[in-house]
C-alpha cells in the first residue's frame, strides 16, 4: 500500500506541509487588532547577519528579557519561569519566510533566585535567507503570568559581493568562548565559536567584553601566509581616544575566504562609564578602508 502512486503523493504533500504552529495564541496576537496590555512584558530584540554562501545569509534573531520581568514559580525543587517565543519573518513582497517559536526556561535555586533576577534571560535563532528587505514581528509571553509583550523591526540582509572585502555585524558578548562537543546543534554557536550577544551593552566592572567579527575576501599575503590586512580596535570614552590595539595574526586558522576576529576585552582596570568600540579594517593589496557604522558598538561599565 505504501508504494500505491496515491499514497506516495499523500506522503510528499505531507512533507511539503508547514509544520503547525504550537502557539496559535500568539499567532493570533500579530494579525488581530492589537489590545492594550496592562503588564506588557519588555524585551530587547537584534538582528545580526553573518554569510553563509553567495545567496545564503545567516540571520540571527536575539531576543533578551530581564528576568525581574518574569514570574518565578516552584517546580520540581527549583525555582523556574518559563517563557513561550512565536517569531514571523514576512519578506518585503508579503511572504511569509519562516517562523520560529519555542518554550524558554530560566531556572535557580531557592539560594540564587535573588541573584538570578538581577541577571536576563537571552535566547537565539538562526536562520538562512537570501539578501533582501525582511519584517520580523516578535511576541513572548510568560506563561505564569500571561503578560506579553510585542516587537515589529524591518530589516535588509545584506548582499555579500564574492570579490569585495566585507564583514559580518560586529557582536559585542557577554561570553565569548571557542566551542566544544557539547554546544553542538545548540543556540549561539557561530562557526567555532559560542557567542552570546550583550543587548543592553551592559557590563560590571571586572566582567569582560567579548568582540566577535567575521571578515569575508581578505587577501593573503603570499610570503607571510597571512592575512594582506591590518585590523585595529580603537576604544573611545567620552569621545577621546584611550586605546588603540592592532590585532595579532599569529594562530590564524581560518581560510582567506573568512577571517574570524573573537577577542575578550578586560575591563578590570577601565574606569566606570560609557564607551565606543571601533573596528578599523586596512586592505593592504587594494587599499579599500573599513569603517562603517556595523563596525562600531557601544557599551557601558558599572559597579
Amino acid at each position: 500500500e505504501q508504494d500505491t502512486p496515491f499514497r506516495r503523493l499523500e506522503i510528499l504533500t505531507g512533507l511539503s506541509r508547514p509544520p503547525a504552529v504550537k502557539f496559535s495564541d500568539l499567532q493570533s496576537s500579530l494579525t488581530d487588532s492589537p489590545v492594550i496590555d496592562n503588564n506588557p512584558l519588555d524585551f530587547d530584540l537584534r538582528v545580526d547577519f553573518f554569510r553563509q554562501s553567495d545567496d545564503r545569509v545567516i540571520t540571527a534573531f536575539t531576543i533578551q528579557a530581564s528576568n525581574k520581568e518574569l514570574k518565578f514559580d516552584p517546580i520540581g525543587g527549583l525555582e523556574t519561569a518559563r517563557m513561550n517565543i512565536f517569531g514571523r519573518i514576512t519578506a518585503v513582497s508579503g511572504k511569509r519566510s519562516g517562523i520560529f517559536e519555542d518554550s524558554v526556561t530560566t531556572n535557580a535555586t531557592t539560594e540564587e533566585l535573588a541573584d538570578t533576577r538581577d541577571k536576563k534571560s537571552v535566547y537565539q535563532k538562526a536562520i538562512a535567507l537570501t539578501p533582501g528587505t525582511y519584517k520580523v514581528d516578535v511576541v513572548v509571553r510568560d506563561v505564569s503570568t500571561g503578560n506579553k509583550g510585542i516587537k515589529n523591526v524591518g530589516f535588509t540582509v545584506p548582499r555579500y559581493d564574492e570579490k569585495k572585502l566585507s564583514t559580518s555585524s560586529l557582536v559585542l558578548a557577554s561570553k565569548l568562548r571557542t566551542t566544544n562537543e557539547r554546544d553542538i546543534g545548540q543556540m549561539f554557536v557561530i562557526g567555532n565559536a559560542k557567542v552570546i550577544p550583550n543587548l543592553g551593552g551592559v557590563y560590571k566592572q571586572g566582567q569582560e567584553v567579548g568582540l566577535y567579527l567575521q571578515v569575508y575576501n581578505a587577501q593573503i599575503d603570499q610570503t607571510t601566509l597571512r592575512p594582506a590586512v591590518d585590523v585595529e580596535y580603537v576604544l573611545y570614552k567620552d569621545g577621546k581616544e584611550v586605546l588603540r590595539q592592532p590585532e595579532d595574526w599569529s594562530g590564524l586558522s581560518d581560510s582567506g575566504q573568512r577571517l574570524t576576529l573573537a577577542r575578550l576585552l578586560p575591563t578590570t582596570t577601565m574606569p566606570l562609564g560609557d564607551y565606543e568600540i571601533k573596528i578599523i579594517i586596512k586592505d593592504r593589496v587594494g587599499g579599500q578602508v573599513l569603517n562603517s557604522d556595523n563596525l562600531k558598538g557601544k557599551f557601558t561599565i558599572v559597579q
